[in-house]
């Protein structure tokens, strides 16, 4: 039996798809925002950090940035004082999601100037050493400023519960990302056989080490996401507790890590919604204000992971946390 046709558009609503169709196919017909199309591949910026990167004036850009988002090959979030600006992903059901994600495809194939790739490479540096010294300079108050925002005892019990019902079908590795004082380093070694601790920032992961003193299962590493450790880690779980939002890069750093998943694998990320507190980066070290949660399920989708499940928990303050649990594909051969 034969569908049934297509309800025909109406003029108004056909007039409406050929003005959202010239004006995508216009937001990409401009060498510059092509660039910037690049530039945001796996990162977002605001006005003044692509106006370095670029080598462009402010208002010539702000003009772009203006005309991409209205076409939605870019969306914003402000961040305290600064909006910030990242690539759109149309969901399956838009009516030009093909023609968009063969235009982003198109732009990542295109090469930054030698002047752009190392201003950069400078951006990425700087807010990396700018989280690297602030841990640094406040190990000792580190969870004094972490209660500020959220205690882990408000949310340690619902990490515990998905800890207990993980849907893997061994334990042997665990990978924690950024342990902080190592609190949750005693429970992932109660049921992992072998326990990888990633911090660096050295009085991190020393503090992380005196807590986990007796525990003969864990290996700490200095290092970041690029380590070589984690080009042969298979690890059945990779936790990344409250770290995304200190991170120069943090799409970038959640697809390094999963990289290190095994086959059926599973990653777990606690993290904050996004929210206006302002105060958090200089009092927190924060780079960024939380994320909104389908930005966290577009950076887990394009890391190759599908999420299991998902949980938000509000907090007294006002902030509130998302548990989210993404899976690697099971080995089929």
């Amino acid at each position: 039996m034969n569908s049934a046709a297509p309800h025909p558009l109406s003029p108004a609503e056909t007039e409406d798809l050929q003005t959202q169709l010239a004006s995508l196919c216009k937001a990409a017909a401009d060498s510059l925002r092509l660039r910037i199309l690049r530039v945001l591949r796996h990162d977002a910026m605001d006005v003044s950090e692509l106006c370095a990167v670029l080598d462009v004036r402010q208002p010539a850009l702000s003009h772009h940035l203006k005309l991409m988002s209205a076409a939605g090959l870019l969306c914003s979030q402000r961040d305290g004082n600064h909006i910030f600006y990242r690539r759109q992903e149309l969901g399956v059901d838009e009516p030009f999601a093909a023609l968009q994600q063969a235009l982003l495809a198109a732009a990542d194939t295109l090469e930054l100037d030698r002047n752009e790739e190392a201003r950069r490479e400078e951006l990425q540096r700087q807010r990396e050493q700018n989280s690297l010294d602030f841990f640094t300079n406040n190990v000792s108050r580190f969870r004094e400023q972490q209660d500020l925002i959220a205690a882990p005892e408000r949310y340690a019990s619902a990490v515990n519960s998905l800890l207990n019902a993980l849907p893997v079908t061994r334990r042997k590795t665990a990978l924690e990302v950024g342990p902080g004082d190592g609190w949750l380093l005693p429970r992932l070694c109660g049921q992992f056989d072998r326990v990888v601790a990633l911090d660096n920032a050295p009085a991190m992961l020393d503090s992380a080490r005196a807590t986990a003193a007796a525990l003969d299962n864990i290996e700490f590493v200095l290092g970041d996401t690029r380590h070589e450790v984690l080009s042969s880690l298979r690890a059945d779980l990779i936790v990344i507790n409250m770290v995304l939002h200190h991170t120069p890069d943090p799409a970038t750093t959640l697809r390094e890590a999963a990289s290190a998943l095994a086959p059926g694998g599973v990653l777990l990320i606690t993290e904050l919604c996004e929210h206006q507190q302002g105060w958090a980066r200089e009092n927190c070290g924060d780079l960024w204000l939380g994320f909104a949660p389908e930005l966290l399920g577009d950076w887990a989708a394009a890391a190759g992971l599908k999420e299991l499940t998902g949980s938000y928990l509000g907090q007294r303050n006002g902030f509130k946390l998302q548990l989210r649990l993404f899976g690697a594909a099971k080995n089929t051969s």
